[in-house]
């Protein structure tokens, strides 16, 4: 079943153009990294499911709604408001830099949207927020505030606070990059446990190990354009394009 259909996504800041053709598609229970060169246009390309932009011509599908698609004249023609809420309740995000609000506590951080957005009383979002801080190994931390927590920790709490909304698809933008190499593997951890439980994933990174070894398909980008598309095999063992050689060399 597919979980998300992009096709042909263009995207442009002023003459600089970030996005070039984009298509691929992602299946129920898969986890798709995402792979490639800082400036590649990864960041921007989940920043454009996600709504946090908009893509200049092109389609998206999510799980059935279809979010944007080309008018008569080739250009994006988005769905409504309603339907954009809607569909964005498909998705959870989870930032590089976690993105958690200083002044809420741990608790507070992953129940405000679930009673925001989703409606629940306090004590079901409670109730869900305590089984995700347990799953995350941070039982203890209900009541700290994030500068009370580690790298790894606050990270943890904000995949604990996009899972509360109970979304079908989670994506990551390089979840590990402002970790240190200690914290780094407490994440990848969690993003495992994850894929084991098939939870359909799209993840930005640069851990190549991780991309290799939990992946179900791989995609490299690079100056804007998808440059291969395959399962891990055939992109870190099997690949003919030298662009991607390359790439991977260096690790």
């Amino acid at each position: 079943m597919k979980m998300l259909e992009a096709k042909n996504l263009k995207k442009s800041f002023g003459d600089n153009e970030v996005l070039k053709n984009i298509s691929f598609e992602v299946n129920k229970g898969d986890v798709l990294a995402i792979i490639g060169p800082s400036g590649s246009g990864k960041s921007t390309l989940l920043r454009c499911i996600t709504q946090l932009e908009t893509v200049d011509s092109g389609e998206i599908v999510i799980c059935g709604d279809t979010l944007v698609k080309n008018d008569a004249f080739g250009n994006a023609a988005y769905a409504g408001k309603k339907e954009k809420a809607a569909i964005s309740r498909h998705l959870g995000l989870v930032f590089q830099n976690f993105n958690l609000f200083p002044h809420f506590s741990v608790m507070r951080n992953i129940t405000e949207a679930q009673r925001k957005v989703l409606g629940r009383s306090k004590d079901a979002s409670e109730e869900v927020a305590r089984k995700l801080l347990k799953k995350m190994g941070l039982e203890s931390k209900e009541n700290a505030y994030p500068c009370e927590l580690s790298g790894g920790q606050q990270q943890r709490v904000s995949i604990a606070r996009a899972l509360a909304l109970s979304p079908e698809i989670l994506l990551f933008d390089e979840p590990t990059s402002a970790l240190d190499p200690e914290l780094t593997g407490e994440i990848l951890k969690v993003i495992r446990e994850l894929a084991k439980e098939k939870m359909t994933m799209i993840v930005v990174t640069h851990e190549m190990l991780f991309a290799e070894s939990v992946a179900d398909r791989v995609i490299f980008m690079d100056n804007g354009y998808i440059i291969e598309n395959g399962t891990p095999e055939e992109v870190f063992k099997k690949s003919s394009n030298e662009r991607t050689k390359a790439f991977l060399a260096k690790y």
